[in-house]
């Protein structure tokens, strides 16, 4: 058994004991001193501070020393509330407590307060009403959850059947159409890849008759277009008396989505802060700029902006200097499919975006430059496709290395881990350092995604191919790996080709564009790389869909369908940013 005692007060302070092997900190008695933290030989001590007055605001807490939840987001009826904020900071539990599955006991974890209690608690607000109506009316929440790779094991039978057995709304062939899951209905849910899992989960939360409809990242998985699709039906879902409520990280789909914001702030797995409502611009600008204006507290350290042109334009003079590769004009069939791939060329220091829906042959065509598959057919003007060295990082990671990520990097990637240049720009923007004694089996979606994205880049190699880096990583983190990536690209004078779906991190990474046409999984079309604004443009065009930049820090906008803003730039012609 481990003491500490406090010697002012002759009390004990923290205390670990062999029966429950967990640590208690007493929290009234501790000071903040950081002795202990310095004593302990396994790092195994944080002292975090909270903002001042925030105990009478505490909403849930999990239990002594744990996670707690202060105020809650206020859903309105008929509109669509959007959460915001970085992972393990509390979107999830807040969505538990709104949905009613999970009683807060305002802090009192070994006393929990009664349903009488806790409305009195929240007299006077809106959240009163909401909560007096789950209890009185038995209003029906249901929750699209956020790991979909989960349902299959949750779930049984094929998808037909299973909207068929879910389907109170009568509107199972509508979604089905609206989804684009015609094709899968007759396939079993344990056969469906994420994207179909992503559509299906989202279709059976809609078609059920609920009074409140919670969506935990929708957008995972989906590419753009389905992305919209799967925002529409979302939207559909909105009645005079109905509440939807959705988290999500991909800010372009949430800022379309939702009628107002909460931003969550605090330090992750120790507690998080709930916001006022804000307007959909002003609630994501102020999660971006790290400051609540309302409350007169900073909880970043930066902001966070999008200005495309964060390389300085270069001089036709350096341009000369970079190295530049050709591709001749290639083919592929693989069963039904068929790519064709008109030339092209690129240089070193360059990161190539490749826009395009889910199965249009994004992946193949890196396959063929890397070498791994040989392309049907070149044209006559005999140009061979180099041999490039190529470091990749696929779309679905899957662990299997059985011991920690210290081990995995130093077997994978010693020389690129031992080098300080590599750490400084890598791996601790990434937050790499907190990950090294855990089991690589045991991490989680976003984690192992740093992971991987660290591996990638420390492999020595002429063209970095990074399939979707922003799946499972929250806002903050998809912008720091957009960051690490540009500035890596950049220092080590290499070419990267991204595939990525999130509107933002794409247009921040890309310096040009390779836009897919076609129809998917049967005959597509990769044009030759062009410019981010003619090949934002022709891709939107295909989409129906115009962004506008924001004027605060220059991030993409979706402008509503049908809006004046839409109208306008559409009948310009200027899909992608009218500079506003």
């Amino acid at each position: 058994m481990i003491l500490a005692w406090d010697l002012v007060a002759g009390k004990l302070c923290i205390e670990v004991s062999s029966a429950s092997k967990i640590a208690f900190i007493s929290e009234e008695l501790c000071i903040g001193c950081g002795i202990c933290v310095k004593k302990c030989p396994f790092e195994a001590i944080q002292i975090i501070n909270l903002p001042k007055d925030l105990d009478k605001d505490t909403t849930h807490r999990y239990g002594p020393n744990a996670f707690k939840l202060h105020r809650l987001p206020v859903p309105r009826p008929g509109q669509v509330l959007g959460l915001v904020g970085t992972n393990g900071i509390g979107k999830s539990t807040a969505l538990k407590v709104l949905a009613g599955k999970l009683k807060p006991n305002l802090g009192r974890f070994l006393n929990p307060p009664d349903w009488q209690e806790i409305l009195t608690y929240f007299r006077g607000s809106e959240l009163q009403n909401y909560f007096t109506r789950i209890l009185e009316d038995n209003l029906k929440a249901i929750i699209k959850p956020q790991y979909v790779d989960h349902i299959p094991k949750a779930v049984k039978g094929n998808v037909g059947e299973v909207l068929a057995q879910k389907d109170e709304r009568e509107m199972r062939f509508e979604l089905a159409k609206d989804l684009d899951l015609n094709q899968v209905l007759g396939r079993d849910v344990g056969d469906l890849s994420g994207g179909e899992l992503q559509r299906f989960a989202i279709a059976v939360v809609a078609t059920q008759h609920a009074e409140i409809y919670m969506f935990d990242e929708p957008s995972s998985y989906l590419d753009v277009k389905q992305r919209l699709k799967a925002a529409q039906v979302v939207r559909s879902l909105l009645r005079p008396n109905s509440y939807v409520i959705v988290v999500e990280h991909d800010l372009s789909v949430l800022d379309y989505l939702s009628d107002f914001i909460c931003c969550l702030y605090g330090k992750p797995g120790a507690y998080g802060v709930v916001t006022l409502p804000f307007s959909v611009r002003e609630g994501i600008n102020i999660f971006l700029a790290g400051f609540v204006p309302t409350e007169n507290l900073r909880f970043r350290d930066e902001s966070l902006t999008f200005k495309v042109a964060e390389t300085p334009q270069e001089s036709a003079e350096e341009i000369r200097t970079y190295a530049r590769y050709k591709y001749p004009v290639m083919s592929k069939t693989q069963g039904g499919f068929k790519l064709a791939v008109k030339e092209g060329e690129f240089t070193d220091s360059q990161i190539i975006v490749m826009l395009g829906e889910n199965g249009t042959g994004k992946t193949t065509f890196i396959r063929m430059l890397a070498g791994l598959l040989k392309a049907d057919e070149a044209d006559d003007s005999n140009v061979e496709v180099p041999e490039f060295n190529v470091s990749y990082k696929p779309q679905k990671i899957s662990p299997k290395f059985t011991s920690t990520v210290r081990h995995l990097l130093h077997q994978k990637i010693r020389d690129s881990y031992m080098h300080p240049q590599f750490n400084t720009d890598v791996m601790k923007p990434l937050q790499i350092e907190a990950l090294m004694d855990q089991e690589v089996v045991h991490l989680s979606g976003g984690e192992l995604q740093r992971v991987a994205l660290c591996l990638c880049l420390g492999k020595p190699a002429d063209i970095y191919l990074i399939d979707e880096p922003s799946a499972y990583l929250d806002s903050e983190q998809r912008i720091v790996a957009s960051k690490v990536i540009k500035r890596f690209i950049l220092h080590a004078k290499k070419t990267a080709f991204v595939v990525e779906h999130d509107f933002i991190m794409a247009t921040y990474l890309a310096d040009r564009v390779i836009v897919y046409e076609g129809e998917p999984s049967i005959d597509c079309v990769a044009n030759t790389p062009q410019s981010l604004l003619t090949g934002m443009n022709l891709f939107l065009s295909h989409l129906d869909i115009t962004f506008r930049r924001d004027p605060t820090n220059y991030r993409p906008r979706i402008n509503k369908l049908d809006s004046t803003k839409d109208r306008e730039q559409k009948n310009a012609g200027s899909y992608y940013y009218l500079d506003d």
